[in-house]
């Protein structure tokens, strides 16, 4: 039996690695496009962040600095 085994896999030993070597291929495709997926995830995510803080940036520069300012604004209705 261990002979019949080893005369087959003899035999058929270059398919069955380039079976191996496609299927490894395969896998590696998937495993970098998965990879590439979280990536511009990632940098959506940070891209989104940015924009919130830059907003919060830009509201706190043009909120009134003292109660004078804050009655001013809401006197012209631009508050």
């Amino acid at each position: 039996m261990g002979s019949i085994l080893k005369n087959w896999l003899s035999g058929h030993m270059l398919r069955l690695l380039g079976w191996g070597a496609a299927g490894l291929s395969v896998l590696v495709v998937l495993l970098g496009a998965r990879q590439a997926g979280r990536s511009a995830e990632r940098n959506d995510q940070l891209k989104k962040i940015i924009e919130v803080k830059n907003a919060q940036l830009r509201a706190t520069l043009d909120a009134p600095r003292t109660r004078s300012e804050l009655v001013d604004r809401l006197r012209r209705g631009k508050f």
